[in-house]
């Protein structure tokens, strides 16, 4: 699926190319909003299965986040801190005239939605959220060091951050840094793609600039992902970054055969979301927006009406 794209300029002087369709109003009222944010190493792509569904009824936006295909891309690492990448959603609900909005994110878009979430529920600019294989922070960063499976999972972060891989990313673009790191899962395999898609993501993953963008998302983030000899228990000092529970309707949509995600990400989220739905899509892989559809579509229909009170 193919949407036009619109170029937004956001105050802070990033650029995106986003997908913006659907009634703006309803009733006279201003139609219920939907912000999808994809993942790496996608693109608003990510959802286009879930904007033809819904944009019959609601407003839906997606993006191509910094440092993605067409939008803006700094090269500097520091472009790409987590509070730059949630300020560009509020950015962009400024530059398209929203007020609130569902904030629906898959992956590293699922981690910025939390952030999305928790930064916004006080002031009820976001009233709900959708957020589908992507580990609450809390819960991730201690499996990080407990985890044997999850540490071993996220090992491909290291070689993400590894400047000395940048000339392998120069001469071969992203799926040569890909190929390194996890052999020919992110670009072959028996998965449901479709060969338009396909194509399409490969062509994206040529550009050397979003290429250096996308991996820059990993370079920026705190996230602390120790060696596969490291200890596995907290280290001393550790301390958990303060952080309030989230209180807005919340849908968790967890594909279980993950191999980078496993669904021990799920254990205790309740104890840090209060009003959480989970809903669980057994023999699914990792990128369960398109691998399984129907499910995301149904478990967000489902929660998208019994909350629509809620904005």
């Amino acid at each position: 699926m193919i949407v036009e794209q619109t170029r937004v300029a956001l105050a802070g002087g990033i650029e995106l190319d986003v997908v913006d369709v659907g009634p703006k109003s309803v009733g006279g009222r201003d139609a219920p909003v939907l912000i999808f944010l994809h993942g790496f190493p996608e693109s608003h792509r990510t959802w286009r299965h879930q904007i033809a569904h819904f944009s019959d009824r609601f407003r839906c936006i997606a993006p191509d986040q910094r440092g993605y295909r067409g939008s803006s891309k700094p090269q500097e690492v520091s472009a790409y801190t987590p509070d730059k990448l949630i300020g560009d959603v509020f950015q962009l609900a400024d530059a398209l005239g929203v007020g609130s909005f569902t904030i629906v994110g898959h992956d590293w878009g699922g981690a910025i939605a939390w952030g999305v979430a928790l930064t916004g529920q006080a002031s009820g600019r976001v009233n709900r959220a959708v957020i589908a294989n992507a580990p609450h922070p809390t819960i991730f960063s201690k499996l990080l060091w407990l985890n044997p499976r999850q540490r071993e999972s996220s090992q491909y972060f290291r070689a993400f951050r590894d400047p000395a891989n940048d000339a392998l990313v120069h001469a071969g673009g992203l799926g040569a840094m890909l190929l390194k790191a996890f052999g020919d899962r992110m670009v072959g395999g028996d998965d449901p793609m479709e060969p338009d898609e396909r194509a399409a993501l490969l062509s994206d993953w040529q550009d050397r600039e979003a290429a250096i963008g996308m991996l820059n998302w990993y370079r920026a983030s705190p996230m602390e992902v120790p060696p596969m000899d490291a200890p596995f228990a907290l280290p001393a000092g550790y301390a958990e970054r303060p952080m309030p529970p989230l209180t807005i309707p919340t849908l968790v949509v967890w594909a279980m055969d993950d191999l980078a995600l496993p669904p021990e990400n799920l254990a205790g989220m309740e104890e840090l979301v209060t009003d959480l739905t989970v809903v669980k899509v057994p023999d699914c892989g990792h990128f369960v927006p398109w691998e399984a559809p129907a499910a995301v579509n149904a478990a967000m229909d489902a929660f998208l009406s019994r909350t629509a009170a809620d904005g």
